[in-house]
Parts: structure tokens; C-alpha cells; sequence
């Protein structure tokens, strides 16, 4: 008997008298055609497990001999669909009338009536993590197997990854798979599926968004039907008439707010307003602590569910470069039409370090009201340093740093020397000897805490407006990334984790801290305001004084 996973599932949504969204029956389409690779993404709380549930007995209905992979986060999250799948089928009329049930096995693993396999179950649940070398299927589903828990760290994200592309050898050829769930990370798994042609439904919370900050007015090119203040418990849903006015011209909205607010989001009609009412909502962005969680977990945006202690959209981006110029009988150097009075390089070598990908080296230039211009971060290859047959430095990392200072001018750098011990500044200095440089070359070893060392020296310039950053650093994405090396480590850093990809942090960090923090020539002509001296004295004593005894 052949019928489509639409009418499959009305037929059994009416027996439980469910009243049916209309995007829910574009899911089943979806689902029913999804071919080899397929992404659906739904906002917490709209019935995709359950949809999920249905699928795989409507899967099971129309093929005994299908074979589902079901992976979870965990193994108890995947037993949940493992066992809502056997309930639909106990309770489907259709189910029901063709006998199609669960014949044998258990929650993890087990077969329906008509399958003839008898080492590879008909739904075999597991947790991604879980050991599923050996199994066999036809269909493939990653139902939120991308959680805090498994991408908190580098290690963990490495993991993920690695049980994941086991799953080429499971599937069965000609087989599917399918991904379903919300980001929680920058670097989304989500994100990578999508670049891999998958078939794709994203249904967000609300379709139409706009964010704006420090507002008290704005316009937007849709009905603004959920308009927001804030996040967290300080949030609140607005309400028109009341705090805030809106003008039609037509086809644009002219939102006036009654105060200034810090941040506003305006959206449109929801997903499910019958079910996500406004009041929902605003209990539900209430208890987000984040805006972050709320883009995530509603919105579907690839971003960590956590704040971003480091976010690199702070930095002021830049496209000049340093000019050298003679004035009154002096070179001074020029970026655009600001003075830089410092410049600092820091090199943090990988060789010698157990834990280290990278030999990273940050270029920071520094101008006397105070800004920091991160220049250069480039990361250096090869050899520390090489030899010809006579001995004489050719090459190596050394050699790529000589043409930086020779390029910028750079009267001395600091070199790292945890792990390496002397043996890179020796080098160093031997590479600017051979090519007539002259360079000053300070040796640091660091002991204290490195997580505490970046966010010191980053955050305040940072948060602060200070650090603008070169386009070299930003226009160089990493293969199979949005955003370069540098911008991907800002924003996934983490305070607590001890095992991170963070050279290029640690090097721009010595960088800053290497040059003594200006206040500015402004302030200099500024003179004080000198207040009235309130305090009392003794007065004026005359007292003689004889020595001679």
C-alpha cells in the first residue's frame, strides 16, 4: 500500500486530534524528498521529533526492509525517537490494518514484522559518541547531535567530526542522510552541511528580522507584528500604542519608540502564532541569557549559545598601509592621516610546544591617542631556520620575519621563547646579521595563566574601540570557513578551556603589551580644573631656635 508521508501523517494526527500547522506538512514534503543529503532546521518546541517519529514509521510502513541509523547527542536521546517510533506504529490505523508493529529487540535496536535482516536492526538508536563500527543503513539521521557538550572544546569538536564521517563507511550505496536541529557554535556543523549541497528546510521562529541598537526610532520593510527590547530578564515584549508608534508610507514602517532603547528586535508574524502566542515569547526571550541563545535556538543562526568574550565584529576595520615620510629633518611614519609612534612584533613559535599548530606572528602599530592597528598576523611555515652548504642562513621562518621588520621598519620584536628555549632569537639574530638588518630581539618566557594573559591585554582595547584590525587579516577565510583563522579563534574562545587554537590571540596579545598605553595628545592640552582648597592648617607659627647648647 503506497500513500505519502503527508497524508500518512494527517491520518494519524487525526486520530489524536492534533490540529495541524501548515508548515507542517511542508516538513513532511521534505522529508519524504529529501534525496541523498538533507538539512531541516526548526526552532525549539515546533514538533520535530515528533514529526521525526512519524517519518520513520511511515518509512518502516511502506518498506520493512528499510533500515534507519538513528543518532542522537546521546544514547537516552536517541532511545526518546527510538521509542516513538515503535508507539506510532502500535497506534496507526494504517499500522494497524496492515499489521506492520514491532516484532522483535529492544529499545536500541530491533526489527519490525517483514524485516528479513537479521544482524542490522530496522531502527538502531545510538548516542554519536557510541561505538556503531560494524552496522549497516539505509537511511543515516543526526537529530541535535551538535550540543554545548560536544563542541565546548577543539578535542571535542574533533570528535564530533571524525563519528560523523564514519558514517560513509555505514551507509549502505545509494543510501540518505538526513541532519536535523539548531546551531550552537559559529563553525556550525549545519553550516558545513549546507556548503556540501545538501537539500535544505530552514523554517525560523520569525522569517522577517531586523536588530538595531541605541535607538529611539527605526524603519523596517514588513509589518512589525513582535517588536522586542533587550534580552534576558530585563527584556520586554513592546507593545504599539503604548510604547512605541508606527507610521505606514507605503511599504515601508516608521517605528518611533517612546524612550531610547539599548537593543530592539523587530520582527514579523511567527512560525506558529497559534502556538508561540506573544506572551510565550516574551517569557521564552526572558529566559534566554543571551542574544546569542535566542539567535540560536530561534532564529537558527550559526552562533555559540554562550557570549562571545572576544567578538572580532568589535575590531574597526581598515585598508591602509604605513607610509614612511621626512619632515623638519626627520622620518615619521603615517597611517592614512594618523601618526604611529610605536610599532611591536611578537613571535610565538610552535616549535618546541607540545600543544601548538601554528608559529604565529602579530604586527601592531600604535598611534599617541592610544589606538592599536593589528597590521599583520601571519602565520609562518617551514623550518625555523635553514642552511646552504656552507652554513650561511637562507631560509626558513626566520627569513619571513626578516622581510617583515625589513618591510615595516621594525626597530625590535619580542620572540616567546616557551618550548624553544634560545634557539629561535639565536637564529633570528643570525638571519638579521646575513641580511644586514638592524633589530633589536627580546626574549620573553611566560608562566602565568594564557587565557587570562589575552583577555588582559584584547578585551579592554576591544570593548573599548581602540583595536582596528587590517584587511589582510580579515579577507583570508580558511578553507571551508566564512570568516579567517584569526576571527573564527576570537569568537570561539573560551575563557575556561585550557586546550584551544589560540596562538594568533597569544600573539597579538604580547603585541599589544609590549608598547606603553597612550591617553592621547588631546588630553595633554588640557589644562585642570583646580578646586578650592577646603582643608584647614595650623596657621603661621614664628618660633626662635637656639642651637648653641
Amino acid at each position: 500500500m503506497k500513500i505519502s508521508f503527508a497524508a500518512f501523517y494527517l491520518v494519524y494526527a487525526e486520530t489524536l486530534n492534533w490540529i495541524v500547522p501548515d508548515f507542517h506538512l511542508d516538513v513532511c514534503d521534505f522529508l519524504e524528498d529529501y534525496g541523498t543529503l538533507g538539512l531541516l532546521m526548526m526552532p525549539r518546541g515546533h514538533g520535530k521529533s515528533t514529526i521525526l517519529d512519524i517519518y520513520n514509521a511511515w518509512r518502516l510502513f511502506g518498506n520493512p526492509e528499510h533500515l534507519i541509523l538513528h543518532q542522537g547527542a546521546t544514547d537516552p536521546d536517541a532511545y526518546k525517537v527510538s521509542r516513538g517510533t515503535e508507539q506510532v506504529l502500535e497506534r496507526h490505523p494504517l499500522c494497524n490494518l496492515l499489521k506492520v508493529k514491532k516484532a522483535r529487540g529492544e529499545t536500541q535496536k530491533w526489527w519490525v514484522s517483514g524485516s528479513t535482516d537479521v544482524r542490522h536492526g530496522s531502527i538502531h538508536a545510538r548516542g554519536i559518541l557510541s561505538n556503531v563500527t560494524g552496522s549497516r543503513a539505509n537511511e543515516i539521521q543526526n537529530d541535535d547531535v551538535e550540543v554545548p557538550s560536544n563542541i565546548g572544546t577543539p578535542e571535542a569538536r574533533e570528535k564530533l567530526r571524525y563519528r560523523l564521517s564514519e558514517q560513509t563507511h555505514i551507509l549502505i550505496p545509494g543510501g540518505q542522510k538526513l541532519f536535523v536541529g539548531t546551531p550552537h557554535t559559529h563553525d556550525s556543523l549545519y553550516t558545513l552541511i549546507q556548503k556540501l549541497g545538501a537539500k535544505c528546510l530552514i523554517l525560523k521562529m520569525f522569517q522577517n528580522e531586523k536588530r538595531f541598537e541605541q535607538v529611539i526610532e527605526c524603519i523596517v520593510d514588513y509589518k512589525p507584528i513582535y517588536v522586542f527590547s533587550g534580552i534576558g530578564s530585563s527584556s520586554k515584549l513592546l507593545k504599539e500604542g503604548e510604547d512605541y508608534q508606527v507610521q505606514k508610507k507605503g511599504v515601508i514602517y516608521h517605528i518611533t519608540f517612546d524612550e531610547s532603547h539599548y537593543l530592539i528586535d523587530v520582527y514579523s508574524e511567527a512560525l506558529w502564532p497559534e502556538r508561540f502566542t506573544p506572551k510565550v515569547m516574551e517569557e521564552r526571550r526572558k529566559e534566554c541569557r543571551t542574544i546569542n541563545e535566542w539567535d540560536s535556538q530561534y532564529q537558527l543562526h550559526a552562533k555559540p549559545v554562550g557570549d562571545v568574550r572576544l567578538d572580532p565584529d568589535k575590531m574597526i576595520p581598515y585598508d591602509c598601509e604605513p607610509e614612511l615620510k621626512r619632515a623638519n629633518g626627520q622620518y615619521i611614519m603615517m597611517l592614512g592621516e594618523r601618526q604611529i609612534v610605536g610599532i611591536t612584533m611578537r613571535w610565538d613559535p610552535s616549535s618546541g610546544k607540545l600543544k601548538s599548530d601554528i608559529s604565529s606572528v602579530a604586527l601592531v602599530l600604535h598611534d599617541d591617542f592610544g589606538n592599536k592597528y593589528w597590521h599583520r598576523s601571519v602565520a609562518l611555515t617551514g623550518d625555523v631556520v635553514t642552511h646552504d652548504q656552507h652554513g650561511n642562513i637562507v631560509g626558513g621562518q626566520v627569513w619571513q620575519l626578516c622581510d617583515l621588520i625589513s618591510e615595516f621598519h621594525v626597530p625590535s620584536m619580542t620572540i616567546e621563547t616557551n618550548g624553544i628555549g634560545n634557539f629561535a632569537p639565536a637564529s633570528l639574530k643570525g638571519a638579521l646579521k646575513a641580511r644586514r638588518i638592524r633589530c633589536g630581539v627580546k626574549e620573553v618566557h611566560n608562566s602565568g595563566n594564557k587565557n587570562k594573559r589575552i583577555l588582559e591585554a584584547i578585551e579592554g582595547p576591544l570593548m573599548s574601540g581602540l583595536l582596528w584590525v587590517h584587511t589582510s587579516v580579515i579577507d583570508t577565510p580558511e578553507e571551508g570557513e566564512n570568516s579567517s583563522r584569526q576571527y573564527k579563534n576570537m569568537r570561539m574562545f573560551n575563557p575556561a578551556a585550557s586546550d584551544q587554537d589560540d596562538d594568533d590571540l597569544d600573539s597579538l596579545a604580547g603585541a599589544v603589551t609590549d608598547s606603553p598605553e597612550r591617553i592621547g595628545k588631546i588630553h595633554r592640552q588640557n589644562e585642570a580644573n583646580e578646586s578650592p582648597n577646603w582643608r584647614t592648617n595650623g596657621g603661621v607659627v614664628e618660633a626662635t631656635l637656639d642651637f648653641e647648647n
